[in-house]
């Protein structure tokens, strides 16, 4: 049913003529009389008999009058609900990877339960690639991803991107090496011979070792896979190879970072989301509160 035709009822129900009914709607007797015959044949009962000059409300009508009162106010109240003036309130679906949701998601759940406790959030840790998937079929509202400089995500013009914050990174590698501070180029250069670390659950460290690899001039050889940056760190230490760490990550004993610079290596990290949806105000709240966060 359309909440249209209901209203049209319930005007019907008080004022009892489809003249008034239209001007009062700012329509046509026609469109009014028209609306009644099409709700009623989908309710599958006459809604209206003639009384006289005029018509009124079956039993059937008035009884379909009175659940539409309370439909039309739990659409209205639906509507300032959800609009974006509305006091955030519901469940927002959060995916994202380990360091989003660690550094930043989790402190702005921590000050909703003050601020407003009306919005929960449920946390899924996924990298970008199974986030966007999760945000695709609608199974989360918003997706914490990041890319590199050197190696960008296409837009996706179904999705709407918050910047969050920047980062930058650099190499990890034994803390025994006898490398200097060099320009990035020459830092892949010096370990051309070395076996690479990427990550098991993302291809963007491996596009951004393999895009700088080839402007050093060589195929590098990434035959290990970690997610987490702890475990990189431990498999560079059992000379397993190199692999790249964040700037300002703690680093253990045992590894030396090296930065990379000219060119950069920047990480990029957003909050993605369906195109229209950051009118709702919870995610609305939380996008606001994460940009914030990441500043």
């Amino acid at each position: 049913m359309e909440t249209r035709r209901l209203e049209l009822l319930v005007e019907l129900s008080r004022l009892g003529s489809m003249r008034e009914v239209a001007d009062v709607l700012g329509t046509t007797t026609s469109t009014v009389s028209q609306q009644i015959a099409v709700l009623a044949r989908e309710m599958g009962t006459p809604l209206i008999e003639p009384a006289g000059r005029r018509v009124r409300l079956t039993p059937a009508g008035r009884r379909l009058a009175e659940h539409a009162v309370t439909i039309l106010a739990a659409v209205q109240a639906a509507q300032l609900d959800l609009g974006p003036e509305a006091e955030p309130s519901g469940t927002l679906r959060v995916a994202g990877f380990a360091t989003a949701v660690r550094a930043y998601l989790l402190p702005v759940v921590t000050g909703l339960t003050t601020t407003h406790p009306r919005v929960r959030v449920l946390v899924r840790e996924h990298e970008p690639a199974e986030a966007l998937q999760l945000l695709a079929t609608d199974q989360v509202d918003v997706a914490l991803v990041y890319d590199y400089n050197l190696a960008p995500v296409a837009t996706d013009p179904a999705l709407h991107s918050t910047p969050l914050w920047t980062a930058r990174w650099g190499l990890g590698v034994p803390a025994g090496e006898t490398a200097r501070d060099m320009a990035t180029l020459q830092v892949f250069a010096h370990f051309r011979d070395h076996d690479w670390i990427g990550n098991s659950r993302n291809t963007a460290d491996e596009d951004v070792i393999r895009t700088l690899a080839a402007m050093a001039g060589f195929t590098p050889r990434i035959t290990h896979q970690a997610d987490s940056l702890d475990l990189v760190q431990d498999m560079i230490v059992a000379g397993l190879g190199v692999g790249l760490l964040p700037l300002g990550y703690t680093i253990h004993a045992g590894v030396r970072f090296l930065p990379l610079t000219g060119p950069d290596v920047e990480l990029r990290a957003y909050a993605v989301t369906r195109h229209g949806r950051l009118r709702w105000p919870p995610l609305a709240l939380v996008t606001g509160l994460l940009q914030r966060a990441s500043h």
